[in-house]
């Protein structure tokens, strides 16, 4: 039985890339002062960097890796077809203006085909089966989200000790918890969860999500290979430290992962208020890594963009998403503390369990079609550390307090949307909100009043960046 989207695909918002270089990149030093200076070229960065020049003030990107994209990236290159080693999805058509600006941009948004499969060994699961797991998913939903109107305790703890998940308790871990969050349910909070808006509409970029937020950095004023190791701040403004040099600036929007604002890769003066840093904290990165499999033939049988998971009673599962648009491409994606501790093994350990795993449920002629692989590490990328962020039981308000200015200071990023948190969507929407709030402290706009959109990107030449260190161990495949 084939379940629709809205039964069990939950958004695997991943992340990992390949350089894709847009933008006008500075070939050394950028440029001393700006109105307002962007740290991090990522989804946030990007809108918020958009935002402020639709309102004709100065702007300045800094990124430490050496391309656009943070953890939304697109490798053309190891494979036949564009590969989102990182976020995949897009969500929300009526009300996503990133999904307008892609169309504008000349670029295809197609939406996700709906079919999924669950397979009970090496067979499908038959329509009663299927039904005994949709109906354990509502079971287990209904008791998390009554559970959330009372306190922000673990999904784990939220579950009846008499309700029994049997042999699918694997399964609704992993699809509720991990390949929804990153996390396991017992490291994740209810609250969080059932105030995630709704994703079940998935669109995709035929060229690439990692493509899409690129080009709509183009015309940026964007510094690459340029990691910020300190920022002054006060209530009038702040100086940013980069290898480069320093950048004055009236205001600063910190769009940084929420593991990279903890881990004191960037120093603050002062240091940033405890009362944020501890919102942070509770909003650690989950994991979530694409273990990618080239293969020929379609040894798999199955059709373009399915979506299949496993009944299992335990967390070492996966999820497969085949034939990536209409390719030979496969991925394995692997999540939670599970995908963890696989990933701290390296790629060949992931490789290897994606063939096991895929030998368990196809047989052991499928996986001999292999022609390539390729796997993410994103817990131990230095600019990221981690997939996206999901809050910890009792840790769902810190989203609400990363909103809050910090002198001259404005954070921004996935982990700052209250609803939308762990999509490109949410991360968009937060840029624009930091822009905003920007824009007034430094006084280009009034309260209330609204920022006009930003003409659709024009081409301009570029030039070439100055050699750039690889953004971590992995080369080309991050």
């Amino acid at each position: 039985m084939t379940m629709t989207r809205r039964d069990l695909l939950r958004e695997s918002a991943a992340f990992a890339a390949t350089p894709v270089l847009y933008g006008r990149a500075f070939a050394a030093t950028p440029p001393r002062e700006a109105d307002i200076v962007v740290i991090g070229a990522g989804a946030a960065g990007i809108a918020a960097a958009r935002r402020i020049q639709a309102a004709s003030r100065k702007v300045i990107v800094v990124e430490a890796a050496n391309q656009i994209g943070g953890r939304c990236l697109t490798d053309s290159t190891t494979f036949d077809v564009p590969f989102d080693r990182g976020a995949r999805w897009m969500h929300n058509p009526d009300t996503n203006p990133i999904i307008k600006l892609a169309r504008t941009a000349g670029l295809e948004i197609v939406t996700a085909p709906s079919g999924q499969k669950i397979r009970i060994g090496r067979r499908n699961a038959r329509a009663g089966e299927t039904e005994e797991f949709l109906a354990t998913l509502v079971k287990v939903n209904r008791a998390i989200d009554d559970a959330s109107r009372k306190a922000d305790i673990s999904c784990a703890a939220a579950l009846p000790k008499d309700l029994n998940l049997g042999d699918w308790a694997g399964a609704i871990d992993f699809t509720l918890g991990a390949s929804f969050a990153g996390k396991d349910l017992k490291d994740f909070s209810a609250v969080d969860k059932v105030r995630a808006a709704d994703r079940n509409t998935v669109f995709a970029c035929r060229q690439g999500l990692g493509t899409l937020i690129a080009k709509l950095g183009a015309g940026l004023p964007v510094s690459l290979s340029t990691p910020v190791s300190r920022i002054a701040w006060s209530n009038r403004d702040v100086s940013v430290e980069t290898p480069s040099g320093k950048i004055a600036a009236r205001a600063a929007i910190v769009t940084v992962s929420s593991n990279v604002l903890t881990s004191g890769g960037i120093k603050f003066a002062p240091d940033i208020p405890k009362r944020a840093l501890d919102a942070a904290s509770k909003l650690s990165l989950g994991s979530y890594d694409h273990i990618a499999l080239q293969m020929p033939g379609n040894p798999l049988g199955l059709s373009r963009d399915d979506v299949i998971i496993e009944q299992s009673t335990s967390n070492r599962t996966a999820l497969l998403l085949a034939n990536i648009g209409g390719s030979s491409l496969c991925s394995i994606d692997v999540a939670g503390s599970f995908g963890r501790d696989l990933s701290a093994q390296g790629e060949a350990a992931m490789v290897g369990f994606a063939t096991e795993w895929l030998t368990k449920l196809f047989g052991s002629d499928a996986v001999k079609a292999v022609k390539k692989s390729s796997a993410t590490r994103w817990n131990t990328s230095p600019y990221v550390l981690g997939a996206m962020s999901a809050a910890a039981p009792g840790g769902q308000g810190s989203r609400k307090i990363l909103t809050e200015p910090i002198g001259a200071m404005f954070l921004a990023g996935e982990a700052t949307h209250e609803t939308l948190w762990g999509t490109v969507d949410g991360a968009w929407e937060s840029g624009e909100r930091a822009a905003d709030a920007a824009l007034r402290r430094i006084g280009a706009i009034k309260d209330n009043e609204p920022v006009s959109a930003i003409p659709a990107p024009r081409a301009k030449s570029r030039r070439r960046t100055a050699p750039a260190r690889s953004a971590s161990p992995f080369g080309r495949n991050f």
